[in-house]
């Protein structure tokens, strides 16, 4: 495509913190850049002086001042981020104290809560008292079993007060999956819901947290929130565990009390959502943490504090670390729990229109399941206040970037943004000062010095290989829980290519300056010993109208690898030898003949992780007769069976 989809005009772009920010440099260091590239180019090579001017730029509150910017510039890991530097994050998410929403807390069967940032305050002032009086010190852990409801959100605020880690899992993870990720980090103080409501039905949380609560060292007390219309039995679990109502521990009034801690004091465990073994507890820091979402909230996403923000999530998912941190820019969250096709199609953009929401995030997986339910909202809401659409998960392919600008709206900045839980954050995203081009991910972030790379370790200008991230960077995770020596955290991100952030995504860079993901690297295809992208055969099958959405994987066949396609269908549509002909034509006319997969095969289901991402490793180790571990990340493992033992891949 010769022209963008979207371009901001002069005045729009003249309006945005990103070149306000950009003049900011320009006057403090007598420079003249031009625009967003040249600023990108200049935060990466002067990052000791790009962070604290950003850090100024947002008025971060440092407690005290930082003795050194970075130390150790070169190591990766290894490097040093404001050194002697003291703030307290949750001080920074509750600087705003007047009347204003601060959360919108929406629930599946319509409740609706709202809470002023005066009353978020004195919420986490309550709850703060409580954890206090338990004892809980900096350091100490405090988990999570929450749907996505202003209560996780004051939990969170009250035990980062503290300086407290924080972590969370929806509820509706399995006991196991639970066991298995808040059993490494034993918390101290487990909140947790009396149940949840989920596509129409109500579920109860007793039966599950009676099996959970013992399987936790160290545990010192539940806080049991009443929840989805379940009522609260404290009796059903004192006998196991010291148990209190949410009622009793956030009792709100008075305003909470901020610790100074380190820069890089812990903040958030989250968790590896692969299914290669027991998750990986990946610890984040405080300052680091800060800086990323502000620069991303303020300035990649141009958030004020006259916003209001939604992104469907849950709490196991990194997404919503990132949403409450819209909290510091003095922004309105809206939290939604429940389906989000219940009791329809148009259930989430409804919420557009009925609380102003003026940046909208959602995953891919959503946006094409909107377009296959023939989902338009252009023609039935008014979208009003809609100035951004974000979307993660997956890569967004190039027809969910038609569908937005078609059906929603032709004004509004789209943004496909890329990063994960590894660094809560984004390596590529979106940009308000830069044009939407197809399929594209407008830019990479301000102080990420993200490149590709081939297999050999060299950088790539024109072609698909490794993401990369040459420098460091503040959000880089503070290590892995109980890994004394750094040796699992450094195979994870640093053993591919050595001194070099490495962690799995298939990429492209492009002439606009962004960026195209196809996919996890260890998910591509090498048929004939071509590497292929999963996403390059999605995007070409979502075009087919009778799809649903599909899964691809090499199987390991006659000496070499053979693409093998699964597919799911609308329902009352088989897949006969007409339909498998129409997808191979769409693949081989807008791919290559690589792409064209050698079976295609219909099943009832996709398996997926509980943030939407498909799991072609699982996939493909279920083909291949190998074990699938910590098959409790998934939504729906049960779905793994449907491509165990599959007669059409015996010939």
């Amino acid at each position: 495509m010769s022209t963008p989809l979207w371009s901001p005009s002069a005045e729009r772009v003249a309006a945005t913190q990103m070149d306000a920010f950009r003049h900011l440099v320009n006057q403090r260091h007598g420079l003249a850049l031009a625009d967003y590239a040249a600023l990108h180019q200049w935060s990466i090579d002067d990052s000791a002086a790009f962070w604290p001017l950003l850090a100024e730029f947002f008025a971060v509150d440092f407690s005290r001042l930082p003795q050194q910017v970075l130390g150790n510039p070169d190591a990766l890991p290894g490097a040093e981020w404001f050194a002697g530097a003291e703030l307290n994050f949750a001080a920074h998410l509750l600087r705003r104290r007047d009347d204003h929403p601060a959360l919108v807390a929406i629930s599946e069967n319509g409740e609706r809560e709202q809470l002023s940032y005066a009353e978020l305050a004195a919420r986490v002032a309550g709850l703060q008292r409580h954890l206090l009086a338990l004892g809980v010190a900096p350091g100490d852990r405090v988990a999570a079993l929450m749907p996505n409801t202003w209560q996780t959100v004051v939990g969170m605020l009250a035990a980062a007060s503290i300086g407290a880690i924080w972590s969370s899992c929806s509820p509706d993870f399995g006991t196991q999956g639970v066991v298995d990720r808040f059993g490494q980090i034993k918390p101290r103080v487990l909140i947790a819901c009396s149940g949840y409501r989920y596509a129409g039905k109500t579920l109860d949380m007793s039966s599950k947290l009676r099996e959970i609560l013992p399987q936790l060292a160290g545990l010192q007390q539940l806080i049991l929130v009443p929840y989805g219309g379940v009522p609260v039995e404290i009796t059903d679990f004192e006998s196991v565990l010291p148990s209190v109502t949410w009622g009793r521990a956030c009792a709100p009034g008075g305003e909470p009390v901020f610790a100074a801690l380190p820069f890089n004091h812990p903040l958030y465990i989250l968790y590896s959502s692969g299914t290669t073994g027991v998750p990986k507890c990946i610890v984040h820091g405080a300052g680091g943490t800060l800086l990323q979402h502000l620069k991303e909230h303020g300035l990649h996403t141009d958030l004020r504090n006259d916003d209001v923000l939604f992104y469907f999530t849950t709490c196991g998912w990194m997404m919503w670390n990132w949403l409450v941190s819209g909290l510091a820019l003095g922004a309105t969250l809206v939290l939604y729990d429940g389906s989000p096709f219940e009791p329809s199609a148009e259930r989430l953009i409804d919420l557009i229109d009925a609380e102003n929401i003026s940046i909208f995030g959602t995953s891919a997986k959503y946006l094409a399941a909107l377009e296959k339910a023939g989902v338009e909202p252009i023609r039935t809401h008014q979208l009003s206040h809609l100035k951004a659409v974000l979307s993660t998960g997956s890569p967004l392919a190039h027809e969910g970037f038609d569908y937005v600008y078609r059906c929603f709206k032709n004004d509004l900045c789209l943004s496909s943004i890329s990063g994960g839980t590894d660094i809560v954050s984004c390596f590529a995203l979106g940009n308000p000062t830069l044009p939407v081009w197809r399929g594209e991910l407008q830019s990479k972030g301000l102080g990420m010095a993200v490149e590709v790379w081939d297999d050999e370790g060299q950088r790539v200008s024109d072609g698909k290989g490794e993401l990369v991230c040459t420098r460091p960077f503040p959000s880089m995770p503070l290590g892995f829980w109980q890994d004394e020596d750094g040796s699992r955290y450094r195979a994870a991100y640093f053993e591919r290519f050595p001194g070099v952030w490495a962690h799995g995504d298939y990429a492209e860079e492009t002439a606009h300056g962004g960026m195209l993901i196809h996919g996890r690297s260890d998910a591509v295809l090498n048929p004939g010993g071509v590497r292929i992208g999963t996403a390059e055969i999605y995007r070409q099958v979502e075009k087919v109208e009778a799809v649903l959405e599909s899964l691809a994987i090499g199987q390991q066949w006659q000496a070499d690898v053979r693409v093998v396609l699964f597919v799911r269908l609308r329902d009352g549509v088989s897949l006969d030898e007409a339909l498998a002909t129409e997808i191979r034509h769409v693949i081989r006319s807008n791919a290559t003949p690589r792409h064209v997969p050698a079976k295609i095969i219909a099943v009832g289901d996709i398996p997926r992780t509980r943030s939407g991402k498909i799991v072609e490793l699982a996939v493909r180790n279920v083909v291949h007769g190998q074990p699938v571990k910590n098959t409790d990340a998934l939504a729906n493992p049960e779905a793994l069976e449907l491509f165990r033992d599959l007669p059409a891949l015996a010939d």
